[in-house]
């Protein structure tokens, strides 16, 4: 069993800048649960994986070379290209700068299907926000990274215990309760107890945004 910090999703995130490439790691034993994409290059198409997506580009993992400033278009969903152009590479790691900003919302709400009929998991979505979190007689001031309908990824000097109850509050949103399903050294995950409406989750996002 992969604890959520072993587990490599595609990211989500509001802001107009291309992905940058990801951080290298040490350990590369992490379980891979990326989004499928369709890349056209010199109207030749061939899939990707998308590790991070931003309302102004994307973050794709390729299987042929691209050279900076090529043109190419990306498919999230069937004959539904984003025009772009690449902005960096490095090794099979490459940014594409969408020629318009995109509203990343409907690629949120209609999660792809995968090939054994299962939806994925709810998606997650890229965030550096102050909360509070309480546990027991202790509140803490963490810092909220990632979050979902479903949990969210907080860092702090001290993390709960698992199966510690506990109450996150993020500025602009109402208190949300859960349960800490992992933690490691300065950080731990959260599943709240109850998910969080899209449109509620949505909304937020864009006024945080």
């Amino acid at each position: 069993m992969f604890a959520e910090d072993r587990v490599e999703e595609t990211g989500f995130s509001f802001s107009s800048h291309v992905p940058m490439p990801p951080e290298r790691r040490q350990d590369e034993r992490f379980l891979k649960i990326l989004r499928v994409g369709t890349l056209i290059v010199d109207g030749r198409r061939e899939l990707c994986l998308i590790r991070n997506i931003s309302a102004g580009g994307v973050l794709a993992h390729v299987y042929s070379h691209l050279a900076r400033g090529k043109r190419v278009a990306i498919e999230f969903k069937a004959h539904q290209p984003v025009d772009g152009r690449v902005v960096w590479t490095r090794e099979a790691n490459v940014g594409i700068k969408f020629d318009q900003v995109m509203d990343v919302t409907e690629l949120l709400a209609n999660p792809a299907v995968l090939d054994n009929g299962w939806r994925p998991r709810t998606p997650r979505v890229e965030i550096d926000r102050m909360a509070t979190l309480r546990a027991g007689a202790r509140t803490l001031w963490v810092q909220a990274r990632d979050i979902s309908q479903n949990g969210v990824k907080v860092e702090t000097d001290q993390p709960p215990e698992p199966d510690s109850e506990v109450v996150l509050t993020l500025e602009g949103f109402r208190p949300l309760h859960g349960v800490v399903r992992w933690r490691g050294e300065d950080a731990c995950g959260i599943s709240f107890n109850e998910p969080i409406p899209f449109h509620d989750l949505i909304g937020w996002l864009k006024r945080a945004a």
